[in-house]
């Protein structure tokens, strides 16, 4: 008996990679009007090879890559790609489409709903309330509450113990076949991979099943429960 839907957040939930490049793309359009004297596509390249080295989340991206650029952290400049990034993140963080629909399916059906995500507890939580998803989750655990990020199964583990489930009665859904997938799965929970954000072209998911639209979700519980 399924009681629980486990979400991931950044590409399951929200295009994060959209709203990424939407944003960096801004706050380089706003620096280079601030007088950042350097051709866009260079000044993309040092911020996405920061993100590389540092992770998609670094807070302090414009200010190593300024310093990489100039020499120095013009605040000027600086304060303008901040303003111009935050910007375009609040206008482009939107849901992909059925999840509010999906959410409200399962809850009238008595699923538990829960977050496990890598992101910052500040920046998931941002992000949630953008998305007025909120008061949706029952529980939600970020990389600040374990230390470890997926796939260890600590994160997961967290959110079974929270709702006092075992593996089996639980589903987790995400869009990194080799976190989210393989995290879950090895505890022993039903996995589906979010294959509508998946940005890295995987071909096997090794998942339970694989889901192209978030509401097919609300079918396969109805269908494990019918069982």
């Amino acid at each position: 008996m399924i009681k629980a839907v486990i979400f991931d957040l950044d590409n399951t939930l929200t295009d994060f990679m959209r709203m990424k490049e939407n944003a960096v793309d801004a706050a380089v359009d706003a620096m280079v009007d601030a007088g950042l004297r350097f051709p866009p596509a260079e000044i993309k390249r040092k911020i996405y090879a920061i993100y590389e080295k540092e992770g998609i989340e670094f807070q302090s991206v414009f200010d190593h890559a300024l310093a990489d650029l100039l020499g120095e952290v013009d605040f000027k400049i600086h304060a303008a790609g901040i303003v111009g990034y935050r910007r375009a993140k609040e206008a482009s963080l939107v849901l992909y489409p059925h999840v509010k629909v999906t959410l409200i399916e399962l809850m009238k059906r008595g699923i538990k709903l829960g977050v496990v995500s890598d992101a910052p507890r500040k920046e998931a939580w941002l992000r949630l309330c953008y998305l007025q998803l909120h008061h949706m989750f029952d529980f939600v655990t970020t990389f600040d509450d374990t230390g470890v990020r997926k796939p260890s199964p600590k994160p997961f583990q967290r959110a079974l113990d929270y709702f006092q489930l075992q593996p089996g009665q639980a589903i987790m859904v995400g869009d990194w076949p080799e976190r989210d997938i393989a995290g879950a799965g090895e505890l022993g929970m039903v996995t589906v991979f979010a294959r509508y954000g998946d940005t890295k072209g995987a071909k096997e998911s090794g998942a339970d099943h694989d889901i192209n639209d978030v509401f097919e979700l609300v079918d396969i519980v109805d269908k494990l429960n019918a069982r």
